[in-house]
């Protein structure tokens, strides 16, 4: 009988020690509640009961490990978020009865060196800002200044006095390729440190935000928002390519309709490159009021090409004048706007046709003032090549 026991009781122990060692692997048993539960593949059931009823959950039993993509989204992260700060800034405004009511805006921008020179949108910054404050990953805020900016390209350089900044690498813009991968890093609505991802979904010019042309504008299909303005747009090794500077907003919506903007770096280093030598951007320029030219009004004005810029005046001393082109001397009206017909009628530059008047800017992007281009225009109906000496732009409308 007391042999019989025996045997029951080795029978019972190792049938346990079998099933937890070979029907529930090592660790896949929980009991929270005096309860086991077998595990699924490589997880456990942890059970679980209160005033609710009961709950089996399937839990881990390890982190999961990071595929090659999730590594690299990560190392980007990480290597790029010490050099995006979130800027506010503070304008005054006065209230029905002249009180000071303070106003906030908040962007975004990056590092460019050690010496604390920041890069912005100038629309972050706003026309009479009465301070600026960036705040670096850290939480550190520091009042920064504002060296220069350039309302034509959208940029602002601003410097702050930090220690141990991490400043950025930049790329190379000219050689980026559709469908290429790109990350944006910025502060969309306030929420500092936020990454998303995406490719370039087109380059194309396009209006920037005061209405002048952006050239080779990228066009990511990664989350941009209000507040991401400033920030980098990076490629796949974490370099800048470009700044986020707009979006396209459904119905003015103040939220992303998908499709956003960034300039190309390449645009924004010869904006430094003018700020280092010269203290500001010395934009070429030929010099002239123009008006677009398109078939309809080619047509009904007896122009001899359906598309081109038509000269209304130029500048007295400027390029175009010094180059001798002439503008109009015809007055007319186009709706309620007034005009002046008869100048002459700007075809082409450098060979390249011109269309419209993003296509001069295209041209004036890829120069310098003091540089010199051939202008193809029609004087009546005749055709010829004028030589022109681009000269300074002092005008944000002049072309």
């Amino acid at each position: 009988m007391k042999m019989r026991r025996v045997l029951l009781v080795l029978l019972l122990v190792g049938s346990f020690y079998y099933l937890t060692q070979h029907l529930w692997p090592a660790g896949a048993v929980s009991n929270l509640m005096g309860r086991y539960v077998p595990s699924l593949g490589g997880a456990s059931m942890v059970g679980t009961s209160g005033p609710l009823g009961v709950f089996d959950l399937n839990v881990a039993n390890a982190e999961p490990a990071y595929d090659a993509e999730e590594q690299n989204n990560i190392a980007v992260y990480k290597r790029l978020t010490p050099s995006v700060v979130n800027i506010t800034t503070t304008t005054v405004s006065f209230d029905f009865f002249y009180g000071a009511v303070p106003n906030q805006g908040q962007g975004s921008g990056f590092i460019l060196d050690k010496q604390g020179h920041i890069l912005t949108n100038n629309h972050v910054i706003g026309e009479n800002a009465q301070r600026v404050e960036v705040q670096l990953f850290d939480k550190h805020k520091y009042k920064a200044q504002v060296l220069d900016v350039d309302k034509v390209h959208d940029l602002a350089l601003l410097q702050i006095n930090a220690p141990n900044l991490q400043p950025v690498e930049l790329a190379d813009s000219k050689t980026l390729m559709v469908g290429q991968k790109v990350f944006a890093i910025g502060n969309p609505f306030g929420l500092s440190g936020t990454m998303t991802r995406g490719i370039i979904s087109a380059i194309r010019s396009v209006r920037g935000p005061n209405g002048n042309a952006i050239d080779n504008a990228i066009q990511p299909d990664a989350a941009i928002n209000p507040g991401n303005s400033g920030g980098p747009l990076m490629n796949s090794r974490g370099e800048v390519i470009g700044i986020n500077t707009m979006i396209a907003s459904n119905n003015g919506a103040d939220q992303s309709a998908g499709i956003g903007f960034a300039i190309p770096i390449a645009t924004a280093r010869a904006v430094l490159d003018d700020f280092s030598k010269y203290g500001h951007v010395r934009r070429p320029s030929l010099a002239i009021l123009p008006l677009e030219i398109g078939p309809d009004l080619a047509e009904n004005i007896g122009l001899p090409n359906d598309y081109g810029v038509l000269i209304q005046r130029v500048v007295p001393g400027g390029a175009a004048d010094r180059a001798g082109l002439k503008g109009g001397a015809q007055r007319a009206s186009l709706g309620n706007t007034p005009i002046m017909l008869g100048g002459d009628f700007i075809v082409a530059i450098d060979g390249q046709e011109v269309t419209s008047l993003q296509d001069i800017s295209s041209v004036m992007n890829a120069h310098k003032a003091g540089d010199t281009v051939t202008v193809t225009i029609f004087r009546g109906r005749r055709r010829s090549d004028v030589r022109v000496t681009l000269g300074e732009a002092n005008s944000e409308q002049q072309v």
